[in-house]
């Protein structure tokens, strides 16, 4: 039950159809560019702002209860976009789904780890989130494909329904997650004294740290440049009506790296950092192959920090100790988040004077200095 409700609550939570088509709503409501912009600066100053908070408040109430209030934070913000499309109700709506993405981040990862370890069955846990992982990918792809006939068959109106009916769905979900826990008891102090708990393991603890770093910088760089992949594709020579295929290429590639996260978790340290750095290696010269065949190499690398990512969050969760798991995650989650707009920041300000290769060649530097890093560092990877 727990893994099977696990691999549902991560395709529903993507399966939403408004995903590929709500910038379209915006410009057809007059929204300018700028104004768009904005609404994405909302969304994710909401996550960061409310990441850890959420982390804390899932590990003093209950991390079930935040997966069940998420998507419906998120299902009603859809619903505002539709019945008063407007700047306002855009914004309001970003801020519910910000909020969702904090509710879930930590929380999720949180109750999975501990209700796997009580079965005894921890060490499958990169094995379960690389697969909820691809099921979230798979989910994405499938929402992006039905999008257009479901657009096609009822307009807007029928696409935020899909998305709100799956939101209250994945809410459902969460409430078939066991979680044989209690809130901590008065010993341990109330909320503030587990958001502190939570802030000192991950800032004190070396082991910690490490683990929260790798998560973060392995995760979020990736996972920003999959937005600029049609970019790149263009750039190669596709034509517009083949640049789906090659982002699908991408997308299998990411999701083999999670499906294999297993396998991943068993590769010794100096493996495991060989691994990130040929990776690093195969997305530099796949981005400037100039040629589409190059994509097969960023699909490859993708996967492959896929996998890193799962592992590291696989190691960080067997480092933390207490009872602030969620909050220590979320930590993670923020770090992600901060480094991912970065990377946003950084490859807008390059490129007016470096193309989209030189660009996807350059964010390989991160990945081969902490491939050197782990390897320097491999003891504090034992484990």
């Amino acid at each position: 039950m727990l893994v099977a409700a696990l691999y549902v609550y991560a395709f529903l939570s993507d399966f939403i159809l408004i995903y590929p088509v709500y910038t379209l709503l915006f410009t057809d409501a007059g929204l300018s560019v700028a104004e768009t912009s904005s609404l994405f600066v909302i969304w994710s100053v909401t996550g960061m702002v409310l990441e850890v908070p959420s982390g804390a408040w899932a590990d003093a109430v209950s991390r079930r209860l935040l997966l069940f209030l998420g998507p419906l934070l998120a299902g009603l913000g859809f619903g505002l976009w539709i019945l008063f499309p407007s700047y306002w109700a855009f914004a309001v709506g970003f801020v519910l789904w910000g909020a969702q993405g904090a509710l879930v981040s930590g929380s999720y990862e949180a109750l999975a780890y501990e209700e796997l370890e009580r079965r005894g069955q921890e060490s499958r846990y990169a094995t379960v989130m690389g697969r909820a992982d691809a099921a979230a990918l798979v989910a994405n792809a499938a929402a992006i494909g039905l999008a257009v006939p479901v657009f096609a068959a009822g307009g807007y109106l029928a696409v935020g329904a899909a998305s709100v009916l799956a939101c209250v769905l994945g809410a459902l979900c969460a409430l078939a997650l066991p979680e044989q826990r209690t809130a901590p008891d008065e010993a341990d102090g109330g909320y503030l004294s587990i958001l502190k708990a939570g802030v000192a393991e991950a800032r004190t603890d070396r082991g910690v740290l490490y683990a929260l770093l790798l998560v973060s910088f392995v995760t979020a760089i990736w996972g920003a440049l999959e937005e600029y992949v049609p970019y790149l594709g263009a750039e190669m020579g596709l034509s517009a009506t083949a640049i789906p295929l090659g982002i699908l290429v991408v997308w299998v590639g990411a999701t083999a790296g999670g499906l294999l996260a297993g396998a991943g978790r068993r590769l010794p340290p100096r493996a495991f950092a060989l691994t990130i750095g040929l990776a690093a290696l195969a997305m530099a010269a796949g981005a400037i192959s100039g040629h589409p065949a190059g994509l097969g190499l960023i699909a490859v690398a993708f996967g492959a920090f896929q996998l890193a990512g799962v592992v590291a969050d696989a190691r960080l969760q067997e480092r933390i100790g207490g009872a602030a798991r969620a909050t220590v995650t979320s930590v993670a989650g923020l770090g992600t988040n901060v480094i991912t707009l970065l990377v946003y920041t950084a490859y807008g300000a390059a490129s007016p004077y470096v193309a989209h290769g030189a660009a996807f060649a350059l964010f390989v530097v991160p990945y081969v200095l902490i491939a050197l890093l782990m390897i320097r560092e491999k003891s504090s990877l034992r484990g």
